[in-house]
């Protein structure tokens, strides 16, 4: 990871919509992605020169609840430690924020086939279901 730059809280509607089509497809409108960083915790990007290669964001209450969204690794990055590094980075946020002594929930959505690496952090299924839903604005 010789190179890389980790930057806190510049990611940009722009890099974030490069990284999410690079991995996930049709991305966010600009607009909805610009409200969506300026509400965020805490953003934390990694770059290899110039060029941003993962992201990762999280929201909360700052007090009981963290929820991490949004992790992206670049395809042409993955497999390299980067996705580590920006989990340690997100839980060092919890940690330098939260109040000392106290438990905090720290929530994630994943995928299958990811469950294994994030149960190298601690994280484990409970046995509440996740709901989802599109709404469209009118």
């Amino acid at each position: 990871m010789d190179g890389l730059v980790i930057k806190h809280n510049e990611l940009t509607a722009e890099e974030f919509i490069y990284l999410w089509e690079s991995v996930w497809g049709n991305g966010p409108t600009l607009e909805q992605t610009r409200l969506a960083m300026e509400h965020t915790l805490f953003r934390v990007s990694v770059f290899d020169g110039e060029k941003i290669v993962a992201m990762a964001r999280m929201i909360g209450d700052m007090g009981l609840d963290y929820y991490i969204k949004d992790v992206i690794v670049h395809p042409d990055y993955q497999k390299k430690g980067i996705g580590r590094l920006l989990i340690n980075e997100l839980l060092k946020f919890v940690n330098d924020n939260g109040i000392s002594g106290t438990r905090i929930f720290v929530e994630l959505c994943a995928m299958p086939d990811k469950i294994p690496f994030y149960k190298k952090f601690g994280f484990d299924r409970n046995e509440a279901e996740r709901l989802k839903m599109m709404y469209t604005v009118k």
